[in-house]
């Protein structure tokens, strides 16, 4: 059973920077590792991917260009490293895995989830 454990998020300013963390343990090498959010009255949506052992990523259109996912594999830890924020940006940032190595993957269907840490955007 794979755990996974977010840490990172707070209020920041509009064009502040923010680093979002996810620990992971029960499982992190052929994994690959995703990013999805919620906004308050909204549905959860993609935010980026991680393939293993990290050299394929994916992003949604809203984010490219100013946010960036990695991973090092030592840590078992995955980031979302976030610049430019927006107050858009605001919501419940949630961790996610999936066995296998293509980003993609977690992208289709989760197999695990973090219980989220909250990104606020203040303008």
């Amino acid at each position: 059973q794979v755990q996974l454990v977010e840490s990172g998020g707070g209020l920041v300013q509009a064009g502040g920077p923010l680093r979002l963390s996810c620990a992971a343990s029960g499982g992190f090498s052929n994994y690959a590792m995703g990013w999805f959010r919620q906004a308050p009255g909204k549905e959860c949506e993609f935010v980026a991917a991680i393939g293993w052992p990290g050299s394929s990523t994916s992003y949604t259109d809203s984010v490219k260009g100013r946010f960036t996912i990695s991973r090092d594999n030592a840590k078992n830890t995955v980031y979302l490293q976030m610049e430019s924020l927006k107050p858009e940006d605001t919501a419940l940032y949630y961790c996610a895995a999936r066995k296998g190595p293509f980003a993609r993957a977690v992208v289709v269907g989760p197999n695990y989830w973090g219980q989220g840490t909250q990104v606020t955007v203040s303008s």
